[in-house]
């Protein structure tokens, strides 16, 4: 086994990895509440049989949320909320609550409170949110009540916890964790607005070159390996003829 060959591999892995996490940073650079990922790497130390030393591969060990705020602007919709703080709404989905930012919120026909998705959005208890046809002057406070002409309707869940990393991307603007949060103590809810995406675009572009770069530095590596090996085994091969 050519070891060189094997770990440069194992770093093209990883770039491809990288590259695609950065795509999709792109790709939501609009999209509200969005966070950033980054991947973060590891060293993966093997030891091959019949072997003298280690042979130290690149691991792609997980990859971790930028927690900056995006920024907040001003829709009017009454069914928009910004969340300032560190706290995260809760959604109902068929795999139990999840977590999101995005507060751009919707009702159905039934007056069921959803996310852009058409998920319920939790209330505070867990339960859905319905917001009844004929109401009027939908309120939502800086806690998450929300009240209408008929009075108080249910309130949001907002939780708040220890460690946001703990919050694994679960696609579509949701978070899955298995932490337990806790309701929210520093986090308020701004009714008529949306917190954008985190992501700065001229950032992003700038680390697809860098890694674009890195992929092809260890492109031309193997490929002059594979030169160097293919020379030894002729020069090798017409020594021993």
């Amino acid at each position: 086994m050519e070891n060189s060959i094997y770990v440069g591999l194992s770093k093209q892995v990883v770039l491809a990895e990288n590259m695609s996490i950065i795509a999709n940073n792109v790709a939501n650079v609009n999209t509200p509440g969005y966070r950033a990922q980054n991947m973060t790497f590891s060293e993966y130390v093997v030891d091959p049989r019949r072997m003298k030393e280690d042979v130290s591969l690149v691991l792609d060990y997980g990859q971790y949320q930028k927690t900056d705020p995006g920024s907040i602007k001003e829709t009017g919709n009454p069914l928009d909320i910004a969340l300032v703080g560190n706290g995260f709404l809760g959604i109902q989905t068929p795999g139990g609550i999840q977590y999101t930012r995005a507060g751009n919120l919707t009702m159905d026909p039934d007056g069921v409170l959803r996310n852009a998705m058409g998920l319920p959005v939790a209330s505070e208890g867990g339960g859905e949110i319905t917001i009844p046809n004929d109401a009027t002057d939908i309120s939502i406070d800086r806690s998450g009540v929300i009240t209408t002409d008929r009075g108080e309707v249910g309130q949001l869940m907002i939780a708040e916890f220890d460690n946001y990393q703990t919050l694994n991307p679960a696609g579509n603007g949701l978070y899955e964790t298995t932490e337990t949060g806790r309701p929210a103590e520093t986090t308020n809810v701004l009714q008529g607005r949306l917190e954008g995406s985190n992501v700065q675009a001229v950032v992003e572009m700038t680390r697809m070159i860098e890694v674009l770069r890195n992929f092809q530095a260890v492109q031309n590596f193997m490929q002059s390996e594979h030169e160097r090996l293919r020379n030894a085994t002729q020069t090798l091969s017409s020594t021993q003829a």
